[in-house]
């Protein structure tokens, strides 16, 4: 299995669309085998489903994440976990642990518009790791 973390200095970089890398984790037998650091190459939103595809991504752990790059991701057959903050490779060992903190509902583009209930410029209720395990 393969997991991709959105990454910036170590930890999980909070906007999926605006990524400049992903920390890649090969995964055998539960435990993590081989990591590497890949550029996006400036891709942005729409592309860097196709860029995780390619990769061979599994599972994607980040941050906010709009709501046309959960489609592209579920079309692409890639496991969301969203709304995660802190370390990339905690965030990691918690998933393959089956207790990863994440938000099944993440709905945050930054830029300030209203997503029914919260604003990503106000509380930002969609943008933290505060909903259930992730479980695979």
């Amino acid at each position: 299995m393969r997991i991709a973390v959105t990454y910036e200095n170590g930890t999980i970089f909070q906007h999926f669309g605006h990524t400049e890398q992903f920390k890649l984790y090969d995964v055998q037998d539960g435990k993590v085998v081989n990591t590497q650091i890949v550029n996006t190459n400036g891709q942005g939103h729409g592309a860097l489903s196709g860029f995780l595809a390619q990769a061979q991504a599994e599972v994607l752990i980040c941050g906010g994440i709009g709501g046309g790059a959960q489609a592209a991701l579920a079309e692409a057959g890639i496991r969301l976990c969203g709304g995660v903050t802190g370390s990339a490779d905690e965030a990691v060992a918690a998933y393959l642990s089956g207790t990863l903190a994440y938000n099944p509902d993440v709905h945050c583009d930054h830029h300030g518009h209203s997503h029914g209930e919260h604003s990503c410029g106000e509380n930002k209720k969609g943008c933290a790791g505060n909903g259930g395990g992730c479980h695979h």
